[in-house]
This record gives C-alpha cells, sequence and structure tokens, in this order.
C-alpha cells in the first residue's frame, strides 16, 4: 500500500506511526475539549434539571433583568428563535417570567422568578458553561491563534454548515 501523506519538511521530526500524527493529536485534543464541555453539561442537567444552554439564559437574567430575548441571543450567540425556545422552556417550567415593557407594550422583559433564582443559587458553575468560560481565559493572541487553526479546518471540512454557529451544542438530547 502506498502512503498518500506529503512529504514532512526537513525541520519536522519523522512520525513513528499513525497514532502519533499531528492531526491525530489535534483529533485527540478535540475529542477531550468536546467530551469536558458534554460532561459539564450533562452534570449541570442532572443538577439542576435544565439543560446547559438553559442555565446560561438563566445566568444572563439573573446578572442583567429585564433582558430582551435578542439580547439574550446575542450574548449567547445563538439565533434568537433558539434563544425564543430556550425561554419558553423555562417559562414552562417557572424559572423566568415574560413582561410587557410599560412604555412600549411591543417589548417583552425577561427575569428570573423566584424559582429561576433559587435554580442559580444552587447550580454548579461555571453556569455559562465550560467552553465560553474557558475561552474567556485566553489571551487575545491566544484566541487569534484558535479561530486561525479553527478557520483553516472549517475550510476544508466537505460538510460544515455555517449555519451550526447560532445554535447551541446538542450535548443534551
Amino acid at each position: 500500500m502506498t502512503s498518500r501523506r506529503k512529504a514532512s519538511a526537513p525541520e519536522e521530526p519523522e512520525q513513528t506511526g499513525e497514532a502519533d500524527a499531528p492531526h491525530m493529536e489535534a483529533l485527540k485534543k478535540l475529542r477531550i475539549v468536546i467530551r469536558a464541555a458534554q460532561r459539564h453539561s450533562n452534570w449541570i442537567e442532572k443538577q439542576c434539571g435544565v439543560t446547559g444552554a438553559q442555565l446560561w439564559v438563566m445566568q444572563e437574567l439573573h446578572e442583567s433583568p429585564g433582558l430582551r430575548v435578542g439580547d439574550v441571543a446575542q450574548r449567547l450567540a445563538i439565533h434568537q428563535t433558539t434563544t425564543s425556545n430556550l425561554v419558553d422552556a423555562l417559562v414552562k417550567k417557572g424559572y423566568v417570567a415574560k413582561a410587557r415593557a410599560r412604555d412600549d407594550l411591543r417589548v417583552v422583559k425577561l427575569a428570573l422568578s423566584e424559582q429561576g433564582e433559587a435554580v442559580i443559587k444552587r447550580a454548579p458553575v461555571p453556569a455559562r458553561g465550560l467552553l465560553p468560560e474557558s475561552l474567556r481565559k485566553l489571551s487575545a493572541q491566544q484566541l487569534c491563534e484558535l479561530n486561525q487553526g479553527l478557520q483553516a479546518l472549517l475550510d476544508v471540512m466537505e460538510r460544515a454548515d455555517e449555519a451550526y454557529a447560532l445554535q447551541p451544542l446538542p450535548f443534551t438530547m
């Protein structure tokens, strides 16, 4: 069987096997990141009875009562329709209340109920999720390099759908 790999640059050490190849190391690291985020999200759901994305919504409302759905969508970097669905589920559970603004009845503002505040107080941290909080800890340079690397990966993916960028990670189904 002939190898279809390109020859390595002279300064790179020769690989001892496929499992040691740089692309396999990157794959392993991506698995660790995804699984860590998945485990954190599952743990949140077991502890609080809400998904990781719902808890993030609740954290934003805890810190800034009176946000509108569009404001929450912007803070979570997800589509407004997805945010509406998350909020509606929280309203049904009694954790979030909707109220019309007095000065403009078209505007609906959101706030945590007493029950929602109780969930936030006992919720594990980070309430925003492991990935968003970890990304906040990186330097500007590290974020730039990470973004460039991820963009390079997306550029070579055949089935990358940019619409996925505005959806929360589907760790709990």
